[in-house]
């Protein structure tokens, strides 16, 4: 029988993840293999060679010769780890879609370190374990993850042995049981460079300039016929002379740019230092919530030009106004989403935390803090975008430089391609900094993102 009609006969949904080929999908569907590229499992799935075995039938012992990694595709069978010291499960049963045979990716000559049983009559895909490590020797960073869940796999069904994982042949661009979050993020980063999403998105924004041009220059269309001309913004954006007396060759307009990043920052982290511990005891603590979340209801609501005449009676000065206002908004987004992490963590983790002698500040910096930061930085992104939109409610009513300023100013006096210079710097300012607010959150959780990258997301 052929490799994709043992499948199909033996799997329910041999076709997943658009895949065709059943053998590939099946593959697709195991924990090792769940984040290898189409063309890559293509390639895996090419070596893998169909095999029946009846009830009681053994597949191997301990000390044989290690030379493929098995797939099942039907049946049980029993595998019984027979070497090393400090196993903790020495037997499991494996079924459809379980991945055994792990032996044939060791250094120089592997040697089964099982021996595995038929329970029933079983079918299984064998794939070649010298020929499975050259593919991954080719994509190393498929190879990486890919043996780094074998590893975590290993371990987490048998507590490897420490003298095993040492034996273990991974590819040379990183040992997988090491795997930081900076490489995990640049394997993430592949498959997105792989994947058509930077492309189609190129091909919006060439779409969306394409619509700007023809709907203002060549079709003059009724509500776009007033706009700045796409070419007028360009030759006004890069002119060493402009008309408009802003381009990137004027020093006034970094001085914009310098002037609003430093409002933001500033009201960003106090919005950071007042509204993730305001969030934490709002979610952990009841008694805490009942006096403060009332009011804190009531506040956020309110717009944040609402708070211009209290601002500027309450500040002196230009600069301190327009930064609380920028504050008021991050600091309800980060508070708001910081609660709702701590409520997001199931109970459980704190009963069983206290069932073991832990006390209720352990609990709340081992339990609270960490389960909650996934939130956290979700918060934290919609924060620094937020800081943004009231920065530039602020800088128009009381601003001096800055690109609210700009925009607000350039309005006035009927500078329309300054104003789309504003608002196109302004978009990709704030894209940056919620990119760096990403950024550090995923070098503060790398387990967050270590754990997303093994479960193929």
């Amino acid at each position: 029988m052929t490799t994709n009609a043992m499948v199909e006969k033996f799997v329910a949904a041999p076709v997943s993840h658009g895949i065709a080929d059943p053998a590939a999908a099946l593959l697709k569907r195991t924990m090792p293999f769940q984040v290898v590229s189409d063309e890559t499992l293509g390639r895996i799935a090419e070596l893998a060679r169909p095999k029946r075995f009846e009830a009681g039938q053994v597949l191997y012992t301990v000390g044989a010769t290690a030379d493929d990694v098995y797939v099942v595709v039907s049946g049980k069978i029993e595998h019984a780890l027979g070497l090393g010291r400090g196993t903790r499960t020495l037997n499991q049963v494996m079924t459809a879609g379980d991945v055994f045979g792990w032996a044939s990716l060791m250094k120089e000559v592997p040697a089964r370190l099982a021996t595995t049983t038929c329970l029933e009559p079983a079918e299984v895909l064998m794939i070649s374990g010298r020929d499975l490590m050259r593919i991954f020797d080719e994509d190393k960073a498929t190879g990486d993850v890919v043996m780094s869940r074998f590893a975590a796999m290993i371990t987490n069904d048998f507590t490897l042995p420490e003298e095993l994982a040492h034996a273990l042949t991974f590819p040379k661009a990183a040992r997988p049981v090491q795997l930081t979050g900076a490489t995990l993020t640049m394997f993430r980063m592949s498959l997105w460079l792989k994947s058509p999403k930077p492309y189609l998105m190129t091909f919006g924004f060439a779409m969306t300039m394409l619509f700007w041009y023809f709907a203002v220059e060549v079709w003059q269309l009724p509500r776009f016929k007033e706009m700045p001309e796409l070419t007028t913004v360009v030759t006004e954006w890069l002119s060493k002379d402009p008309t408009y007396g802003l381009s990137i060759y004027t020093p006034e307009y970094y001085t914009h740019i310098w002037t609003s990043v430093r409002r933001v920052a500033i009201a960003f982290c106090l919005a950071t230092a007042l509204g993730v511990p305001l969030g934490l005891f709002l979610g952990w603590s009841k008694t805490f919530r009942e006096y403060v979340f009332p009011i804190f209801e009531i506040l956020r609501p309110i717009p944040v030009l609402a708070w211009v005449p209290l601002a500027i009676i309450m500040f002196t000065g230009s600069e301190t106004p327009v930064i609380f206002l920028t504050f008021l908004a991050s600091f309800f987004a980060t508070a708001l989403n910081t609660m709702l992490g701590v409520e997001s963590i199931d109970e459980s983790y704190s009963r069983a935390a206290y069932c073991l002698g832990a006390n209720r500040w352990t609990v709340f910096r081992h339990v609270i803090v960490p389960g909650s930061m996934p939130y956290i930085f979700t918060g934290l992104q919609i924060s620094v975008g937020v800081a943004w939109f009231s920065l530039v409610a602020g800088e128009m009513v009381s601003g001096q430089y800055g690109l609210g300023y700009v925009i607000n100013t350039s309005y006035t006096m009927v500078r329309y391609p300054t104003i789309i210079i504003g608002m196109v710097t302004l978009g990709a300012v704030g894209y940056t900094t919620s990119a760096m607010v990403r950024a550090v959150g995923d070098y503060m959780m790398q387990w967050r993102l270590r754990e997303l990258a093994l479960g193929g997301r």
